[in-house]
């Protein structure tokens, strides 16, 4: 079993920046990588970024270059840097583990889930 809080939710204005953190517990095995995906009423829960078993970020097209996924493992902290925010990122965001040693980008892949951040931007 995993345990995922996720923090740093909030509203900022377009082109702001908030930082997203994760804190986990549980046994190793099942958090080889993780991610963070997001979901917008009405539409499916998406994958944000993920970060493999060696640590090697990936990033979906649509935030690639704004969102910086970074893992501490001494701290059991994933955290989600995002920068240059637009009203489409608006959302609630979720940490998820999974016993891949790559995660994909599809919900299906995640083990475990935290609750869950809330993202509002506005303009």
């Amino acid at each position: 079993q995993v345990q995922l809080m996720e923090s740093g939710g909030g509203s900022v204005q377009a082109g702001e920046s908030l930082n997203l953190t994760c804190k986990y517990s549980g046994a190793p095995e099942y958090r080889e990588s993780m991610g963070w995906f997001r979901h917008v009423p009405g539409k499916e829960r998406e994958g944000v970024a993920t970060v493999d078993v060696n640590g090697t970020p990936r990033y979906a097209s649509f935030v690639k270059g704004r969102f910086t996924i970074s893992q501490d493992s001494a701290k059991n902290t994933l955290y989600l840097l995002m920068t240059n925010l637009k009203l489409e990122d608006s959302a609630k965001y979720y940490c998820g583990a999974s016993t891949r040693a790559s995660a994909s980008f599809y919900p299906s892949s995640i083990g475990f889930w935290g609750r869950g951040a809330q993202v509002t931007v506005s303009s």
